[in-house]
């Protein structure tokens, strides 16, 4: 009996100091302030990434219009224009910058970049790990929201602890919110959805529950 005894004390003590761990985790977790719901930039212009693809087009030379991929370098290479750095441009200024190159060759040149796929810079991709569904890494997109994060990663696992959840801001020198992924997802509560930012890395841990 004495030893039955013990065991069962031994086993309420490990009992309580998992619930000891798990309340001291909650609460660093709360103590992150929550993520603020509009966080966009008005002024926002998409930046050209690796593995974009860029539509140019050059009035009145069809021979020199067409569609390019950024290379991973962040270059691209098109007929008299070779290794010009695309990376971290909007579209204007590559447009003004081919055309500056092309100057030496074609009398003022006018030149249109469309951008036709998306990936963005690396600085600037949502990055979601931990407890997704499918973690993975996602362009920017303007007014981005919380709850498009989570659709475009298959929402959360069985073992995810969504009101746990957090983002680090990047922007923002890694400052990190907390988040209540659980109440937009599992309970429809839409004011815990929030706008992301470029650079975003949403957190999911594991529950211990």
């Amino acid at each position: 009996m004495n030893v039955m005894r013990s065991t069962v004390v031994a086993l309420l003590r490990r009992v309580g100091l998992a619930v000891v761990a798990g309340a001291l985790l909650a609460g660093c977790a709360s103590s992150y302030p929550p993520a603020p719901v509009s966080a966009a930039d008005s002024q926002y212009n998409y930046l050209i990434g690796p593995g974009d693809t860029v539509n140019i087009v050059v009035w009145r030379n069809p021979e020199l219009s067409m569609s390019v991929p950024v290379r991973p370098d962040g270059r691209i290479t098109t007929p008299l224009v070779e290794d010009l750095p695309a990376i971290g441009k909007d579209a204007t200024t590559l447009a003004r910058d081919i055309e500056q190159a092309l100057a030496k060759y074609i009398r003022e040149p006018v030149v249109t970049v469309i951008v036709t796929g998306f990936v963005g810079p690396y600085s600037e991709q949502i990055r979601v790990v931990g407890e997704a569904a499918k973690p993975q890494i996602l362009p920017y997109v303007q007014k981005m929201t919380l709850l498009d994060v989570m659709i475009a990663v298959g929402g959360m696992t069985e073992f995810a602890d969504g009101n746990r959840a957090s983002i680090l801001r990047t922007s923002e020198g890694n400052k990190q919110y907390s988040v209540r992924i659980k109440d937009l997802i599992k309970d429809g509560d839409v004011s815990a959805n929030v706008e992301m930012r470029p650079g975003d890395v949403l957190i999911i841990p594991q529950s211990w529950f």
